[in-house]
């Protein structure tokens, strides 16, 4: 009866254990809900929500005060809120500078075919040319080319540099 007590007891302790291990667990500093953390290249803060890149550490200027990218959902074209006003303020810059003609890349994170990437990367960049449109942007101003995950900005492999990557990129081509 003392062995059949004793080895209820190990099983027990055992549980118990691994039960103290489970509640220790902590969230990643990366997962896809809101999220904030120092980027290691500057102090901006670096913000994912809902999976769209929110943060400024990797966002220039097409001009001063026009940031010149907009991110995107894993596995989305469609524009946030955030995109928008990005390019409407790219759109009233082009609107005041008629001359400037630009590209639009796309690009996709790592995950997925090269392929796959591509045309993600061209639906994106039409997405954001599309909006431009609306905005009063001839279509004969703006190109799209579509790198896939080909020029990632971050090379990482976890969710901060997937959410990094997951953009269009508006450049200058005169």
């Amino acid at each position: 009866m003392v062995s059949t007590f004793q080895n209820y007891t190990r099983y027990l302790v055992i549980v118990l254990f691994a039960l103290f291990l489970a509640a220790c667990e902590t969230v990643p500093k990366d997962s896809a809900t809101s999220t904030a953390s120092t980027s290691s290249s500057s102090t901006a803060a670096v913000e994912i929500v809902d999976g769209v890149y929110v943060g400024s550490d990797t966002v220039e200027m097409l001009a001063v005060d026009v940031p010149d990218r907009i991110f995107f959902a894993y596995d989305s074209y469609s524009l946030t809120k955030a995109a928008q006003n990005t390019l409407e303020k790219q759109a009233k810059w082009l609107k005041a500078n008629g001359s400037v003609t630009i590209a639009i890349e796309g690009h996709a994170d790592e995950r997925g075919t090269r392929e796959y990437n591509l045309a993600l990367g061209d639906r994106r960049a039409n997405a954001a040319k599309d909006y431009l449109m609306t905005q009063g942007i001839s279509s004969s101003r703006v190109t799209t080319i579509s790198f896939g995950k080909e020029r990632p900005v971050n090379s990482g492999s976890n969710k901060k540099a997937w959410a990094q990557n997951r953009r269009s990129v508006t450049v200058r081509t005169n």
